[in-house]
């Protein structure tokens, strides 16, 4: 028996269908071994981070005078401090390990010009974090604590766990802010923006970096909120002559 044309045109469909189901599951496989890495790496680096957590910890006390000015009431409060230092520590180790193993799971996919661009995001991406995470530590902090424990002249002295998810979270979060201008760079590369738009919206730029400071600083006052809002609007700025830079290339019509 001779099959017709429209028989081998639906076996046809249906072979590439199965290819496409096929390729599908090897993509989710890929991230899945991708992903499995990266937790791999984040659990080293954080065991590691137990080592030094102990010095971790008496720095990110210095803010508030040192840890004898803090107190501890639950019983397991000592060591879930410790345990959520360690493991911020051991993200920040483990960051350009992490963003490697997400990265080389678009890379192939990528042409060679734009596989140099996702090398060198690595190191940026890390830069900018450790960055957001110095500035809150040296900048903010020392601002932050003292307004906030002698608020109306009262004394305060702060939780153990209070305290240090107080100052993780804020580091963390400021640290992850700070990662905007390699996004923003992502996004105008993928043609979804560009700097003369980012340009345009700048006042709109600042009621978001307001709502931005609110949010990620513990106080509503000017001063702190002015602390950060100043960063994030050069980092504003800094994104949009990387949008740019993505896109230099198609404004100079090459």
């Amino acid at each position: 028996m001779t099959q017709t044309n429209g028989e081998i045109n639906t076996a046809a469909a249906k072979t590439g269908e199965e290819d496409r189901q096929m390729s599908i599951w090897e993509h989710v496989n890929e991230l899945r071994k991708r992903l499995f890495r990266a937790v791999i790496g984040l659990v080293l680096t954080t065991t590691i981070s137990f080592s030094i957590a102990s010095k971790l910890l008496e720095m990110l006390a210095v803010p508030i005078g040192g840890l004898d000015k803090l107190q501890s009431i639950e019983i397991t409060e000592n060591m879930g401090v410790y345990m959520k230092v360690s493991l911020l520590s051991g993200f920040i180790f483990a960051l350009p390990y992490i963003l490697y193993q997400l990265l080389a799971f678009i890379m192939p996919g990528l042409k060679p010009g734009e596989k140099r661009w996702v090398i060198m995001a690595i190191p940026l991406a890390t830069l900018l974090f450790v960055t957001g995470v110095a500035f809150s530590y040296f900048i903010m902090l020392p601002a932050t604590i003292p307004f906030l424990t002698n608020f109306l002249g009262i004394s305060t002295t702060p939780r153990l766990s209070n305290y240090f998810n107080f100052m993780t979270n804020l580091m963390f979060w400021i640290g992850v802010a700070f990662e905007a201008p390699l996004v923003v760079f992502v996004l105008a590369k993928l043609r979804l923006v560009s700097a003369k738009a980012l340009l345009k919206q700048w006042r709109i730029a600042i009621v978001v970096i307001a709502v931005m400071a609110a949010l990620i600083t513990p106080t509503v006052d000017p001063v702190n909120m002015g602390l950060l809002m100043l960063p994030l609007f050069l980092i504003y700025l800094l994104s949009a002559i990387l949008a740019w830079l993505a896109r230099r290339n198609e404004e100079n019509g090459i």
